[in-house]
């Protein structure tokens, strides 16, 4: 390890050191104000003989004249081992529980590397969310990149913490590892998601990374790349299915912003910074599986849309990395549809890889396309009858606006804490089409008709 003390200037989060040799990008360094206050950071920039440094943590306090700094000779480490299962970590990556330390661990570089293409499995498991607006009709596979746009106020922890409370594999013996990665929230929001796992015993198959809002924001840079490096070790180490829920994209994608201004760099669309999309695939494209383990990693990033714009950079660029979105809508939340899930504008680009017999029903494609014509042209027409007044409508036009309220009410709508088989999802289906003319049913085999239809109705 090698130490300076020659700080240029201390700029926000950044620190020139000049008078280096060789300096590595990402290497870990130390800032010692005095043997009892160490700061954190890492190295951003190389030129020449200085080296830009990327603080962790608040650079208040920090004399340029007396404060030393030391570079590591490495980048920034995670330890690992499976005792971290059922514990909580902070931005720093340590330990933030009241739990023992971990002893047997194996340290490794956070920064890791994305999937070789040629490498991956390609996704084709059905995961049971016990959710029915996305089993049904946005399914979810293991090994997926399946964002949730949200908005401010909307509720997707709540959706986060039951998908990791209920996701499994039916007929499998798939016990999902969950890492749970929370960016720049609130007190609140970490209280909530703490109490949520260790309540519902979630918390005995998890790993929490947990930044708030008041630590320093730097640290949401590099905690994604942490539980990614948690997750990895879970899944091809260990052999597990892991879930990786990141929350949320939107404070991350802020950071970096923050870092890029504090650097000076010329902006792009927004203000972020122009090399966003690439930043973010480095992220998501470490997610997925490989066809020599045994393990996954299945990925959901949370973000909130600015202004509910799916337009707005930070969306835009994950609908762009990523295989669907799930996407909220403030209608149905203002309604009390819990959860608030915007089917007709959601999509999973790989539901149909991880449905049919064998993995779910063999009518599910059928029923899923006709639930969402069906519901298509219902809303329409509720549209049309807010306009003309239902006299205007007939009486097969009332059938399709009565089917449209009913699928909020009794196929979106099931709460936070209602887990639903994928058989009761199918059913539920069913039943409510039987609320249509079997002339209706169009997109439906005259098979299925004759097997489930008629049972339904």
């Amino acid at each position: 390890m090698k130490e300076y003390k020659n700080i240029q200037s201390v700029v926000g989060p950044l620190i020139v050191v000049s008078g280096v040799s060789d300096a590595k990008y990402d290497e870990e360094v130390e800032i010692y104000l005095d043997e009892q206050d160490i700061r954190v950071g890492k190295v951003l920039e190389v030129s020449e003989d200085k080296a830009v440094v990327q603080l962790y943590e608040s650079n208040q306090g920090i004399d340029p004249k007396q404060a030393r700094v030391r570079f590591k000779g490495s980048a920034m480490m995670l330890n690992v081992s499976k005792d971290m299962i059922g514990r909580v970590f902070n931005g720093k990556g340590k330990i933030a529980d009241e739990g023992p330390s971990l002893l047997d661990f194996e340290a490794r570089d956070i920064n890791g590397q994305i999937m070789n293409p040629l490498n991956r499995a390609y996704p084709d498991q059905f995961i049971q969310t016990g959710i029915s607006a996305i089993d049904g009709l946005n399914t979810l596979v293991v090994g997926q990149k399946l964002p949730i746009f949200s908005g401010a106020g909307l509720p997707h922890n709540e959706l986060a913490a039951q998908i990791a409370r209920q996701a499994s594999v039916p007929g499998a013996e798939i016990d999902f590892a969950v890492v749970f990665c929370a960016m720049g929230i609130s007190f609140e929001e970490a209280r909530y998601f703490e109490d949520e796992f260790k309540r519902t015993g979630a918390i005995e198959h998890a790993v929490l990374f947990i930044n708030r809002a008041d630590d320093p924001t730097i640290e949401r840079i590099a905690l994604p790349r942490m539980a990614l490096t948690a997750a990895e070790y879970l899944a091809f180490d260990l052999n597990k299915d892991v879930l990786l829920i990141m929350s949320d994209m939107a404070h991350y994608s802020n950071a970096l912003r923050e870092v890029s201004a504090s650097r000076k760099e010329i902006p792009g669309r927004r203000g972020y910074p122009g090399y966003m999309y690439t930043d973010l695939a480095s992220l998501y494209e470490r997610a997925g599986r490989l066809k020599d383990k045994e393990g996954s990693i299945t990925l959901l990033p949370i973000l909130s849309m600015p202004d509910d714009d799916k337009t707005h950079p930070i969306p835009d660029l994950t609908g762009y990395i990523t295989e669907g979105q799930i996407i909220l809508s403030r209608d149905l939340d203002k309604r009390g549809i819990k959860p608030p899930v915007d089917v007709s504008a959601s999509l999973s680009r790989l539901k149909d890889k991880g449905i049919g017999a064998h993995k779910t029903r063999e009518d599910h494609a059928d029923v899923m396309n006709q639930l969402f014509a069906a519901y298509a042209k219902g809303k329409e027409l509720v549209e049309l009858e807010s306009i003309l007044g239902s006299s205007a409508l007939s009486d097969l036009d009332l059938k399709y606006v009565a089917f449209a309220q009913a699928f909020e009410e009794r196929y979106i709508h099931q709460g936070f804490y209602e887990n639903r088989s994928i058989e009761e999802t199918l059913t539920t289906g069913c039943e409510l089409l039987s609320m249509l003319p079997r002339h209706e049913l169009k997109r439906i085999r005259t098979l299925y008709l004759d097997l489930y239809y008629g049972k339904a109705s």
